[in-house]
Formats: C-alpha cells, structure tokens, sequence
C-alpha cells in the first residue's frame, strides 16, 4: 500500500471569522444545545436530530484541513471552542470531541484510497467511527489480547472490546489487536472493521452514572474477517496510530473539556452565590464561600494554561508532548473534581437534587478520570518518559 503525506494545516484562522465562529458556538451551547440537554435527561438517549445539528452547522469538522472539507481551525484553537462545547451536555460534547479527533488516527497512515474511504466521509457526517482499545480482559495499551490470523487477503480477528464509546452506532470500529503468538508493541495492527461484519456480536452496556446518552458497546468478535487493505499503516504500527494519532491530542482535549465543565460549575456556583441568602447575607459575602469561588477561579485558569501549552508544542511536533499531553490531562482531571466538588458544596443540600444543574455537571465530570486513560496511566507515562529524559542527560559527557 502505497502511503502519501497528508496535507499540513491551513495557516492560523482569521481573527474576525475566529470570533464570530466562537460566538456561534457559545450562542449554540447557551440555547439549542441546553434544550437537547433536557431531553437527553429526560429520555437517556441521544436523538439522531442532534448529531445531523452538529453536522449542519459544521461543528464536526472544525479541526480537519480545509483541503479535506474540514473548517481548518488549529488545534490548540480549536481547544478554545472545546472549551464552550463541554460547558453543555457531556453527551453533545463527546460527540464533537470524538468526530473532531478520530478522523487524525485514521488520516495518519493512510493510503490516499483509504483516505477517501475512511476519512473524509467521517469528516463530512457521513460516515461514523468509533475508538476500539479498551479490553474487558486486558490492561490498555501493549497488554492487547484482541489477535488476527492472516488468511490470504484477510485477516481474521477473535477477541473482545468493552467500553467501546459510539461502539454500539457506528459504521466502522478503528479497532487495535495485535497478530497472533506476538507480544509486545511490535506485533500490533490498526484495522478498519466494518459494523456489519460477519461474526461480531455487539451488546449495548448498561447506563452510566453521568454522561447519559452515549452508547456504549461490549464487542466480540470470532474469526471476523477484515480485508487487508483496512489496515492503517504496517503490521506492528498499530499502537502509534492509536496513540500518536489519537490519544495524545485527545487527552489534550479531554484536558480542556475538563477547563470547560469546571467553568460550568463555577459559573452555577457563583450565581448561586450571589443568589442565596443566609441569616441576612448572600453566600458570596461570607468569607468560606468567597475563598472556595477565589480558589476554583485559580484552578481553572492554571489548566487552562496548561492544556493550550501542551496543545502547542503537540502542534509544533515537540518531543515532549507526550509528557504535556498526559500532564495537563492529569492536572486538568484534578482540578475538575476540586471545582465541582466545591461548586456543589456552595450549593449546599439543593445542589444535590436532580432539579439542580449542578447535579448533572457533577455526575459527568466523574467520568474525565477514566476517558482516555486514568490518572494512573498519565503518571505511568510522565513517570516513565521525564526518567528517560534524565537519564539520557546524566550520560552524556
């Protein structure tokens, strides 16, 4: 398979055009995206309606190049409208999050068939992908279990996935194994499997605790034949696609969905704050209240910095993005459960009803600490990388 070099980013956006995009995007989330909110409470899923909405208005193709059809926002602008999409449900930010990344894995190692197959109908709308790592028997990562034999020009994979995040509505699983009697980041594969392949069962998982609305699939496969030509890249690459390609920006951006939803929750808090009235005096002028509200306002502005930092120097191709890509994701996670944490306390016994906005940021914002890697993992790979570093620097003469 022949591979070509996808084309680079359009230079930085207009400012004036970069606005008005921001300010669509925070009108969007204060009033239609607020509506399909409620309903996606009410009813627990998410209507079709609002995929086709954010497909419409061009939300699912902010960050792709221009020359693919996308709107070719930079990256670490594009964390600038991020940031607003996650201050609405978790739901209609997972499905902006998700299309506005996954296209980059798939792009990564792709043959220009390939690219016209599988990346630019993700682009458009057209076309749904899903991010298949996680295994119920596995830890993530080089730990995968999934396998594939070769047989002539196909593949056959047997295994299972869980977790699978649009596992359950998609057309395509971006799905990571490895060949069997391999072990090792060497013998993995990245593989294009089509939805209604033979020999795949796909179960629906039960409901989350928040972010309601997103399915979520448990996936096995036996002996499901996948054509050769949907491998991205070469046997024993599957693992920088899917991390390189995917799971590096991506923490970046679950960092930034974090400074988005923290921002929700301080924004409830303080109009709360200044709302409620105790023994004469409205919460905001007591001294607890008003160092909690100064606090959640620091911890916000240090992630954000963070996030932008890491999201730059992964645009420039540092070698140290890994490290920023997991750092801020960490730090971002962290500061998001301070926030709400203190953002519900400030709301005292009423935040605590359903009836109240805060309850619902507080439930999603549990679920930042496993997407795209626990905290654990991002110490594992900051650990792992600043040692190495050092290590490297402590040789040389």
């Amino acid at each position: 398979m022949t591979q070509t070099k996808p084309p680079s980013l359009a230079p930085a956006v207009d400012e004036e055009q970069f606005a008005a995009l921001k300010a669509d995007v925070a009108e969007y989330v204060a009033g239609p995206a607020e509506r399909w909110a409620q309903r996606i409470e009410a009813d627990g899923v998410v209507p079709d309606e609002v995929f086709a909405q954010l497909r419409d208005r061009g939300y699912l193709s902010l960050a792709a190049p221009v020359e693919y059809g996308g709107r070719g926002v930079p990256f670490s602008r594009y964390l600038e409208l991020m940031e607003l999409f996650s201050m609405s449900h978790a739901s209609i930010r997972m499905i902006v999050h998700v299309v506005n990344g996954i296209w980059r894995a798939i792009d990564q190692f792709a043959t220009d068939e390939q690219r016209t197959r599988f990346v630019l109908p993700v682009i458009a709308g057209e076309r749904r992908a899903a991010f298949t790592l996680t295994e119920p028997t596995a830890g993530t990562g080089a730990d995968l279990r999934c396998s594939v034999t070769r047989e002539g020009d196909t593949y056959l994979l047997s295994g299972e996935k869980h977790l699978i995040t649009f596992g359950v509505h998609c057309d395509w699983w971006l799905l990571f194994a490895r060949l069997a009697g391999t072990t090792g980041k060497d013998g993995t594969v990245a593989l294009m499997v089509d939805r209604d392949a033979a020999g795949v069962t796909v179960e629906e998982m039960a409901e989350t605790m928040g972010v309601h609305g997103t399915d979520h699939a448990h996936l096995t496969f036996d002996r499901t034949p996948v054509p050769v030509a949907n491998r991205l890249g070469a046997e024993g690459r599957g693992l920088e696609v899917a991390l390189g390609g995917f799971l590096q920006p991506s923490r970046i951006s679950v960092a930034m969905s974090c400074v988005g939803l923290a921002r929700r929750a301080h924004e409830l808090a303080m109009a709360h704050a200044l709302r409620r009235e105790t023994f004469g005096k409205k919460l905001a002028q007591r001294q607890a209240i008003s160092f909690a509200i100064a606090e959640n306002a620091a911890d916000i502005e240090a992630a954000r910095a963070l996030t932008l930092h890491a999201a730059r120097e992964w645009e420039a191709g540092s070698p140290y993005s890994a490290v920023l890509s997991s750092a801020s994701k960490l730090t971002a996670v962290d500061m998001l459960t301070r926030v709400t944490d203190k953002a519900l306390q400030i709301h005292g016994g009423i935040g605590y009803w359903s009836t109240s906005s805060i309850e619902r940021v507080y439930r999603d914002a549990r679920a930042q600490r496993f997407e795209e890697g626990t905290n654990e993992i991002q110490k594992t790979v900051i650990a792992r990388e600043v040692l190495r570093e050092f290590a490297a620097r402590q040789e040389r003469p």
